[in-house]
């Protein structure tokens, strides 16, 4: 097997070639495991990481003790919630679980620096779609930042070990898919068309209708309201901070309503959850990049980052210098705008 070496941070990464085949990354996947292990799936729960952590269970059957899912955000989306419930997949709190239990951890759609929740643990495999970040190790890494989703990774280690995927299984790839590229509106590659084509077959369309078709609730609706008539319009970039959200989906529900908006190149939506500023960038991805400007507004405070189109912040209050003022509308302006040409 071919490795990169390259330093980064107070590690060593050592990454798959991606250019090694289908199968060989399979057979580096499953050269981590052994009969006795105790595997702990980790996930930031939403559409792609959900089917991903599906994909791992069905490769890891039979070839390990136990595998568990295990996620830190209270899932309250209602599409994921539904999608859950659906595709019944099993899926513990982080909180409810010790890491110490499990031999092996795994890490999908995401990378260990992304939350401040799993830096402190050690992965044995990261396989993700996003920027590559530093400052971590695992013994398989396959990072892909040109695919439009993880889960079309996942469909490529399915087809190598010739297992063909369940109703279920194949429904949450389908839908993950069609959610990460925005039904093939955002970046992907032939590779993710591929996954999607072989998967058509094989899902249950009418449950892939019933998730999207779980979007909002009622309460959430006033939410709608305050960004209406908070946002502000200017240079051809909309901003809005709704305030204070029970959950920070609803700010990404907003983000992309807004970015459907005619003659507007960046959306800004921010909101206060527990003790954090989350902010959502949107933009076209053309000329633009919200991963980077995200990266660079917020990157010393928090963690940010994301692609050229979509892309996230969440910095903890307690490291943005308000002086005692309250984040407005108008702040998320002021910080935005000095980062942009």
């Amino acid at each position: 097997m071919k490795v990169n070496k390259q330093k980064s941070g107070k590690y060593n990464r050592y990454c798959t070639v991606t250019k090694n085949t289908a199968k060989e990354r399979l057979r580096e996947f499953w050269g981590v495991f052994q009969k006795d292990d105790d595997v702990l799936v980790v996930i930031n729960a939403d559409p792609d990481a959900l089917a991903c952590a599906m994909a791992v269970k069905r490769l890891l059957r039979y070839r390990v003790k136990s595998i568990i899912i295990g996620y830190p955000n209270e899932v309250r989306r209602l599409s994921n919630i539904a999608m859950m419930d659906l595709l019944k997949i099993q899926a513990e709190r982080m909180q409810n679980l010790k890491l110490n239990d499990y031999s092996k951890k795994v890490m999908l759609d995401s990378q260990p620096s992304h939350l401040p929740i799993f830096e402190n643990i050690q992965f044995d495999v990261v396989i993700d779609h996003h920027p590559v970040t530093n400052s971590w190790k695992a013994t398989h890494v396959d990072i892909r930042p040109d695919y439009g989703a993880a889960s079309s990774i996942m469909v490529e280690y399915l087809r190598a070990a010739e297992l063909k995927p369940s109703v279920y299984l194949a429904t949450a790839l389908f839908y993950a898919i069609k959610v990460d590229t925005h039904n093939f509106e955002k970046k992907a590659r032939l590779a993710d068309a591929i996954s999607f084509r072989y998967l058509f077959d094989i899902a249950n369309q009418n449950l892939v209708r019933k998730i999207e078709l779980s979007e909002l609730r009622l309460s959430e609706l006033g939410y709608f309201k305050t960004a209406l008539a908070e946002m502000k319009v200017s240079k051809r970039r909309l901003y809005v901070h709704v305030g204070r959200v029970r959950s920070p989906d609803i700010l990404v529900i907003i983000a992309d309503f807004l970015n459907q908006v005619h003659d507007i190149a960046w959306v800004f939506v921010s909101g206060i959850h527990g003790e954090r500023l989350v902010v959502i960038f949107r933009c076209d991805g053309y000329k633009r990049n919200a991963g980077k400007l995200a990266a660079k507004i917020f990157g010393n405070l928090g963690s940010a980052g994301g692609h050229k189109e979509a892309a996230r912040a969440e910095v903890p209050l307690k490291n943005l210098d308000l002086r005692d003022n309250v984040f407005t509308t108008a702040t998320l302006k002021n910080i935005t705008t000095k980062h942009l040409k």
